[in-house]
């Protein structure tokens, strides 16, 4: 069964995320490897951010410790018939203090590399939650200068309505989802704001001057996914979407959608 959305499916933003993020960076890389062999190769390229503070994403991408947190969180069962009395228990042993956890949130990137001298040509960014909140936010915008500086092209799909967008213009329209594409050298930046309604952009992948640019359909990436993860199972449209919660024009556009 089809996502109801013709674009970005906003009930993926949850828990599914995850999977979500994974999948499409693979398949953007499987679509591209025939059109750009020999001369180019399409690699993952994976880059784990340390997430001292995860309660943003609570209930939304980290489920596991959700649960953990909703449970410590519980009222204490009292004793003695529930009067607040606690009975007589042994003196505490003593425990030695350590480092609270910390998490490792991974995400994944499509890299076009040069066969011939092994250089990174284009670099295609897939947010997730950590890329778009400090600190990583800022370590994400330092990473996009260090390719603009390496006259690295640029693609940043941003399909997650939360959090700060690293890379964004004042002349853009309001949208809940976009993507852009900053090519070496040049002093714009190529932009596609998508509504709920609309279909996810073919967008061009450069390569060097002399190769042409090899269309990226990644609306069939995502319908392809969205089938072969079966996320229709997992999904109920009669629910929510995940926050945060859709403006009046958003929320009338998925109340229409979902009604065809």
């Amino acid at each position: 069964m089809p996502s109801p959305f013709p674009g970005m499916d906003p009930f993926l933003e949850g828990y599914l995320w995850t999977d979500v993020h994974q999948r499409l960076a693979t398949e953007i890389s499987k679509r591209l490897a025939p059109h750009i062999r020999p001369r180019y190769v399409a690699r993952l390229a994976i880059t784990n951010y340390v997430d001292y503070d995860p309660a943003p994403e609570i209930g939304i991408i980290y489920t596991d410790i959700e649960v953990l947190r909703r449970r410590s969180s519980e009222p204490v069962p009292t004793l003695a018939g529930g009067t607040g009395v606690v009975l007589a228990e042994p003196p505490l042993t003593d425990a030695m203090d350590v480092p609270a956890p910390i998490f490792q949130v991974r995400t994944v990137s499509v890299e076009v590399y040069d066969v011939a001298e092994n250089r990174l040509v284009t670099g295609i960014e897939i947010l997730s939650p950590v890329n778009k909140r400090q600190p990583d936010l800022k370590k994400f915008q330092e990473k996009f200068t260090q390719l603009r500086n390496g006259n690295v092209h640029i693609i940043v799909i941003d399909l997650l309505r939360r959090g700060q967008r690293p890379i964004t213009s004042s002349s853009l329209p309001e949208s809940p989802y976009l993507v852009t594409l900053t090519r070496d050298g040049a002093h714009v930046m190529k932009a596609w704001p998508i509504q709920l309604d609309d279909n996810l952009p073919v967008v061009p992948v450069p390569l060097w001057p002399t190769d042409a640019d090899v269309p990226l359909d990644l609306s069939a990436a995502l319908t392809t996914i969205y089938d072969e993860g079966g996320y229709d199972l997992s999904i109920d449209y009669t629910s929510s979407p995940p926050p945060p919660a859709m403006n009046e024009e958003q929320a009338e556009q998925m109340k229409h959608l979902l009604s065809l």
